[in-house]
C-alpha cells in the first residue's frame, strides 16, 4: 500500500523543468499554437469591444433621445455656450448637445434643417417644458434674447402658445408627432447601426472562437496522441523486471488518465492563459483611458484578492494531495477485492472486506470535504470582492452620474469590465487543479520514459537460424542483490532433445526459462545457444526462435484465428488449421459458432482452462519455433484431454529442442533428460528410469505423487510409508514434494 501512496505524492504545482520538457512535445505544432494565440487576441478584442458599443449607444443616443439639442446648417456658427456633440446627422450636419441649458430651456434649430412641413426660413427654437404630455417640444419663431437669470416659460397666447421672457412674448407652436420623430430619427438610425455592429462582432467572435477551439483541441489531441504512442512503444521495450515492480493498473493509468490530464493542461490552461492576460491588460488599458479615477477606485480590492489567492494556493495543494493519496488507496483496495472476489465469497469475508473498504472510503470522504471547504471558501471570497468592487464603482461612479459629471454609459462600461475582470480569477481554482495534476502526471510519465529500455549490446549479432543446442555453464542468478535463485547451474541440451525440469516451488525452474529468453540477465556464468553466448545475440531474433506455452494462458480479445497467429500475416490460415488439428484443438474450434472466426472474450473467459491450453499449443506450433518451452502447460488439462495431448506432444516436440516443466511426472517420463532442482541447485540429472534407480529426490517425488496408486496396487506400500516418513535429510525436499506444484 505504501507504494501507491508514494506513487501519488505531488511535486510543485508548477515545475519549470517539467514544463520545458512538456513543451518539447508541442514544438512540432508551434505554428498551430501561434495561430490559436493570434485568434485569441482577436477574440479578446471582440469581447472587449462589445461593452464599449453598448456604452456608445447609451451615452450618445439612447440617453440623448430626450435631451435638448440643436442642428445648424453648414457654415453657420452655434450660439454662444453651445458645444458640438460627437454624433452627426445625415448630410454631415453636426448634431449639438447643449449641456449649459436645462431641459426646459431654449434650444436653437436652423430653419433649413427643420423637417418638411415646418417653416423654411428664419430661426426656430425647440423647447422642452412641463406642459401636459404629449406636448413637450415647441417651434418658436425668432431668436430669444434673454439674460441668464431671466425666467422663460411657456404661456397660453389665445388659441396657441408663446414663450414669455420678461415682458416679451415669442410665438410658439407645438411640434407635431411626425416632426418630432423626424428630428429624433438620427439617434434611432445610429442605435440600429450599433445593434448591427454588435451582432457582427458577436458573429465574428463566434467564428473565431470555433476556429480557435478546434485548432487548440486538434493540437492538444495530436500532442497527447504522440505522448501516448511514445509511452506504449517504450513499455513494449521495457525489460520484464520492470513489470514485476509496476502493477498493470498503474501503467494503464499512465497511458490514459495521466495523458488526458496533460491534454487538459494544453487546451484549458496553457494557451487560454494568454487569453486571460490579453483580457486583463485590455480591460485595464480601456478603463484607465476612459476614466482613470474610476479605474483606480475599481482596483482598490485587488490587494485583498491577491492575499486570498496566496492562502488558497497553499491550502489547496495540501488538500489536493490528501485526496489523491486516499483515492489511490480506494483504487488499490477495489482492484484487489474485485480480483479476489471468488475467494472473498468462498470464505464469506464480504462483511470484513466491506468494513475495510468503508474505513478507506470514509478517509477519502473526509479528505474530499476538506478540499471542498477550501474551494468553497475561495470562490465566494472572490465573488465577495467582485461585488465589493462593483459596489465601489456604483458608489463613486453613480454619484457622479447623478451630479452630471459622468456619463451613464461609462458607468455601465466599468460594471461590465469589472465582472469580466474577475472571471479569470474565479477560474483560478479549476486551472490550479489542472496544472497541479498535470505536473504530477508528467512527473510519473517521465519516470516511465526515463526508465532504461531493454537494449542489446553494441556488438549483438543477428540470429538467422537456431538449431536448438542449449548450454548452461556455472550460472548464478538472483532477482534481488545476492539472494541467489540459481547457484552454479550447469547442463547441456543437444538439438532435438527433450529435457524436463522438476522440483518444488521456488527451486528455480521458471527462472531457467526466463534466462533462456533473456527476460533477465545472469550475474555469473554463461548461457549459450548453438555455442554462442546469448548476451551477444539480439533479443528479438533469439525470442523469435523460442516458443513458450505457459500454465496461465493469455488470450486477447478478437477471434480464435487471431489468437493463434497473434495477427501475424506471415502465418497462413492453412497452417493455423493444421496446428490446431495436430494438438486436437480443431475438434472444439469447429463446434464454436463461427469456427476459427468465433469471438474471444477478454482473457478467453468464455473458454475452459483446457481449451485455452489447447489454443496455446496451437499458437506455439503455428510459429514453428526451434526451441519449445512448456511451463507446466498440462497442469490445467483434464485426464482425457491430457491423453489426447500426449500424442500431440510427440508431433509438437518432433525435430525441435523441448524443455518441459511439469508437476505431473507422467508427462515427462519419456524425456531424454530430467533435471531435478532443489533450492536453485541441480541435485540429480538423468532419464526417468535412471533417476528411479538412484532412489534419490526424484524417486521420492515419484513415490509421493503415486503413493495412493501404489498402495492400491499393493506394490509399494512400504516404499510409500518410507517416503512419507522419511527424515528431512534433503533440506525439506519431501515437504516440498508434498505440495501439488512440484
Amino acid at each position: 500500500m505504501q507504494d501507491f501512496h508514494q506513487e501519488e505524492a505531488l511535486g510543485k504545482a508548477y515545475d519549470g523543468r517539467l514544463m520545458r520538457r512538456l513543451l518539447k512535445y508541442a514544438r512540432p505544432f508551434k505554428n498551430w499554437i501561434a495561430l490559436a494565440i493570434v485568434l485569441l487576441l482577436f477574440i479578446t478584442g471582440a469581447d472587449l469591444v462589445r461593452p464599449y458599443i453598448v456604452k456608445v449607444a447609451i451615452d450618445d443616443h439612447l440617453l440623448a433621445y430626450d435631451e435638448p439639442w440643436a442642428a445648424f446648417a453648414p457654415g453657420t456658427e452655434p450660439a454662444e455656450g453651445v458645444r458640438l456633440s460627437r454624433s452627426l446627422l445625415p448630410g454631415s450636419r453636426p448634431l449639438l448637445n447643449l449641456p449649459l441649458l436645462a431641459p426646459d430651456e431654449v434650444v436653437l434649430v436652423r430653419g433649413r434643417d427643420v423637417p418638411d412641413g415646418a417653416r423654411p426660413l428664419g430661426w426656430y427654437q425647440i423647447v422642452a417644458t412641463d406642459v401636459p404630455q404629449p406636448t413637450r417640444y415647441f417651434l418658436i419663431e425668432g431668436v430669444i434674447a434673454a439674460d441668464e437669470d431671466q425666467e422663460r416659460r411657456i404661456v397660453r397666447d389665445g388659441a396657441g402658445y408663446a414663450v414669455a421672457v420678461g415682458d416679451s412674448l415669442f410665438p410658439a407652436a407645438p411640434l407635431e408627432e411626425d416632426t418630432l420623430r423626424a428630428l429624433r430619427r438620427p439617434h434611432l438610425e445610429a442605435v440600429v447601426r450599433l445593434a448591427w455592429l454588435f451582432l457582427g462582432v458577436v458573429v465574428v467572435g463566434f467564428v473565431l472562437s470555433y476556429a480557435q477551439v478546434y485548432i487548440l483541441h486538434y493540437t492538444g489531441q495530436r500532442i497527447i496522441y504522440n505522448i501516448r504512442q511514445e509511452i506504449f512503444s517504450h513499455l513494449q521495450r521495457m525489460p520484464v523486471q520492470f513489470f514485476d515492480r509496476n502493477p498493470v493498473g498503474r501503467l494503464v493509468t499512465r497511458a490514459t488518465n495521466d495523458t488526458d490530464t496533460l491534454n487538459e493542461m494544453f487546451t484549458n490552461v496553457l494557451v487560454n492563459l494568454f487569453k486571460d492576460i490579453f483580457l486583463l491588460l485590455g480591460i485595464l488599458i480601456i478603463m484607465f483611458r476612459v476614466h482613470w479615477q474610476l479605474a483606480v477606485v475599481s482596483l482598490l480590492v485587488m490587494p485583498l484578492v491577491a492575499a486570498v489567492t496566496v492562502v488558497f494556493r497553499l491550502q489547496a495543494r495540501d488538500a489536493y494531495r490528501q485526496v489523491r493519496v486516499k483515492l489511490a488507496r480506494i483504487n488499490a483496495t477495489l482492484a484487489e477485492s474485485i480480483a479476489g472476489m471468488r475467494i472473498i465469497q468462498l470464505f464469506h469475508q464480504q462483511k470484513r472486506r466491506f468494513e475495510h473498504f468503508d474505513a478507506i472510503n470514509r478517509e477519502h470522504f473526509q479528505a474530499m470535504m476538506r478540499e471542498v471547504q477550501v474551494f468553497a471558501l475561495f470562490r465566494p471570497a472572490v465573488e465577495f470582492f467582485s461585488s465589493l468592487a462593483l459596489a465601489l464603482i456604483i458608489w463613486y461612479g453613480g454619484g457622479r452620474v447623478v451630479q452630471g459629471t459622468l456619463d451613464f454609459g461609462v458607468l455601465y462600461l466599468f460594471i461590465q469590465y469589472m465582472q469580466t475582470f474577475f472571471q479569470p480569477i474565479n477560474d483560478l481554482t479549476e486551472k490550479y487543479n489542472i496544472m497541479q495534476s498535470a505536473m504530477a502526471s508528467s512527473e510519473r510519465i517521465f519516470l516511465i520514459l526515463d526508465t532504461p529500455e531493454e537494449q542489446d549490446e553494441p556488438d549483438a549479432e543477428p540470429v538467422a537460424e537456431v538449431k536448438g543446442e542449449i548450454e548452461f555453464e556455472n550460472v548464478w542468478f538472483a532477482y534481488v542483490d545476492e539472494e541467489w535463485v540459481l547457484k552454479d547451474v550447469s547442463f547441456h541440451v543437444k538439438p532435438g532433445e527433450t529435457v524436463a525440469l522438476v522440483g518444488h516451488t521456488g527451486a528455480g525452474k521458471t527462472s531457467i526459462i526466463n534466462l533462456i529468453n533473456r527476460f533477465y540477465d545472469i550475474q555469473k556464468g554463461t548461457i549459450r545457444i548453438d555455442g554462442r553466448d546469448i548476451r551477444k545475440l539480439k533479443r528479438s531474433d533469439l525470442r523469435r526462435h523460442i516458443g513458450i506455452v505457459l500454465q496461465d494462458v493469455f488470450l486477447f480479445t478478437g477471434d480464435v484465428e487471431a489468437n493463434i497467429t497473434l495477427d501475424n500475416d506471415d502465418i497462413p490460415p492453412a497452417r493455423v488449421r493444421e496446428a490446431a488439428r495436430m494438438v486436437n484443438a480443431d475438434q472444439f474450434i469447429q463446434r464454436l459458432p463461427g469456427g476459427y472466426k468465433a469471438p474471444v472474450m477478454e482473457r478467453g473467459a468464455s473458454f475452459s482452462a483446457g481449451q485455452r491450453q489447447l489454443l496455446a499449443f496451437a499458437r506455439a506450433l503455428a510459429y514453428d519455433p526451434a526451441i519449445l518451452v512448456l511451463d507446466e502447460a498440462t497442469a490445467n488439462i483434464d485426464t482425457e484431454t491430457e491423453q489426447l495431448i500426449q500424442e500431440s506432444l510427440k508431433q509438437l516436440i518432433k525435430n525441435r529442442t523441448s524443455i518441459i516443466i511439469a508437476h505431473r511426472l507422467s508427462t515427462i517420463q519419456h524425456a531424454d533428460k530430467i533435471i531435478v532442482l532443489h533450492k536453485g541447485e541441480i541435485r540429480e540429472m538423468g532419464t526417468h528410469q535412471e533417476l528411479l534407480k538412484k532412489r534419490g529426490l526424484y524417486w521420492r517425488l515419484y513415490q509421493l505423487q503415486y503413493k495412493e496408486q501404489l498402495l492400491a496396487d499393493g506394490q509399494a506400500g512400504g516404499a510409500g510409508v518410507e517416503a512419507a516418513g522419511a527424515p528431512a535429510g534433503e533440506d525439506d525436499m519431501v515437504d516440498g514434494a508434498v505440495e501439488p506444484s512440484a
